[in-house]
């Protein structure tokens, strides 16, 4: 077993017995990260993983070692109220490995460099510390997803909460459900190319130097015309998560509040292959103002800090507006594509009414055509309209949908955008 290997090793680097057999852990997490992992590497991992597998080890360990007791500050080690026992910090694995020779010590330390894989691709890090206590004396952090990598084989989704403000978007739909102009759809090309072959420009064509890494997208147009449904279908093409933030858990009044929010989400999905999905994105990425008070300084600075940090995420990112103006202009330059997704025309109008007829209800005496022509309607609007009208036939025990049931539905529909109906002769 991996962990009495560990236990077996520390003990003998303590009483400095150290064996080839013994030390030899390589192997150990190579196949399941996809990675060849150094001696070192895989102690880190392994220290790191014990107390989430066998609660107390390090205590047990401690007590083999030192039996006469006392108090071991070179072990490192925290403990808390929320788990008693001890939890390995960087010192821990710096006494481990390096003991009391100095370069070795310093060498562990570059382990936890932001530099290094570990952090770069958020498997394991030190948890933050206090200006001016010891960077090594962080506790030892595996994500969510780390744990369940290791111990069992596969990731598992960030649950929602304070620490990943962000839900996982999926649909049910296929592309031949969303209804786009051509123009929208070319615009879309790009994006799709770059998630297809983004790994070929990388690598194979060296063109790594000269871009910066990720994708950013920005996607405008009225409300309900399948900017979130698009992203859905990229997620899903492509097999990549895509995750909503939630912008209420994210946008805070208090001064670098924002930002520090901000910074989990981008942290936690660096090097996770996520798409990133910004809802009504202008409300954190809008314009820079005049600075005539502190709290537009302040504003600003936020919005200067996005623009760094969307810049330097190597991962999808998805805005989605309903005005184009609304955005910064500097966010603006630094989108690789930007999307108009517009109202849709009677052609098209028609095409989404007849995907959103329902199966078992008979359309009386409707002549879709006129009705696509006359009323402009979104692609969710078209969708409110046909729910409305099979509640209101349900409701009347009816087999069908009458046109009086359907100009009712769109009354409401045109009632909430306060826009004027006329009724179809």
């Amino acid at each position: 077993m991996p962990f009495q290997k560990l236990k077996d090793f520390i003990i003998q680097v303590s009483k400095e017995e150290v064996s080839n057999e013994i030390v030899s852990f390589e192997n150990t997490f190579s196949e399941v990260l996809n990675r060849s992992t150094t001696h070192q590497e895989s102690v880190i991992l392994l220290m790191g993983l014990a107390p989430h597998v066998i609660p107390g080890f390090y205590d047990q360990l401690i007590k083999e070692i030192h039996p006469e007791g006392g108090e071991f500050p070179e072990w490192g080690g925290v403990k808390d109220d929320a788990y008693r026992s001890m939890q390995p910090t960087g010192e821990t694995v710096q006494h481990v490995l390096g003991g009391t020779n100095v370069n070795e010590r310093i060498a562990v330390e570059s382990l936890f460099s932001q530099e290094h894989w570990f952090y770069k691709e958020q498997v394991l890090y030190l948890e933050s510390v206090r200006e001016g206590m010891p960077f090594m004396s962080g506790k030892i952090i595996l994500p969510p997803e780390s744990l369940s990598l290791l111990i069992h084989g596969e990731i598992t989704r960030p649950k929602f909460g304070p620490e990943f403000p962000a839900k996982e978007l999926t649909t049910k739909m296929e592309w031949e459900h969303l209804v786009l102009g051509d123009a929208t759809m070319k615009q879309l090309d790009h994006l799709k190319m770059w998630l297809n072959h983004h790994d070929v420009l990388r690598n194979n064509l060296g063109l790594d130097k000269f871009m910066n890494p990720g994708y950013r997208a920005l996607f405008f147009g009225p409300s309900g015309t399948g900017k979130t449904l698009t992203v859905s279908l990229l997620g899903k093409q492509f097999q990549k998560p895509v995750f909503r933030i939630d912008l209420s858990q994210i946008v805070s009044k208090y001064v670098g509040e924002t930002e520090k929010n901000l910074e989990k989400i981008f942290t936690r999905a660096e090097n996770k292959d996520w798409i990133l999905f910004f809802d009504e994105g202008d409300s954190i990425f809008g314009k820079r103002t005049t600075s005539r008070t502190a709290q537009d300084r302040f504003a600003n600075q936020g919005v200067s800090y996005l623009l760094q940090r969307i810049e330097s995420f190597d991962g999808v990112v998805i805005l989605a507006s309903n005005f184009k103006n609304n955005i910064d202009q500097a966010f603006l330059r630094r989108f690789n594509t930007v999307v108009n997704f517009a109202k849709p025309n009677a052609k098209e109008r028609l095409k989404l009414w007849k995907m959103a007829l329902p199966q078992n209800l008979n359309i009386e005496n409707v002549h879709l055509e006129n009705v696509a022509e006359a009323y402009e309607l979104t692609g969710a609007q078209i969708v409110n309209a046909m729910t409305s009208s099979c509640l209101q036939a349900v409701e009347d025990k009816s087999d069908n949908i009458s046109m009086p049931i359907l100009q009712n539905a769109i009354r409401l529909e045109f009632q909430k955008e306060e826009r004027m109906f006329v009724e179809l002769n």
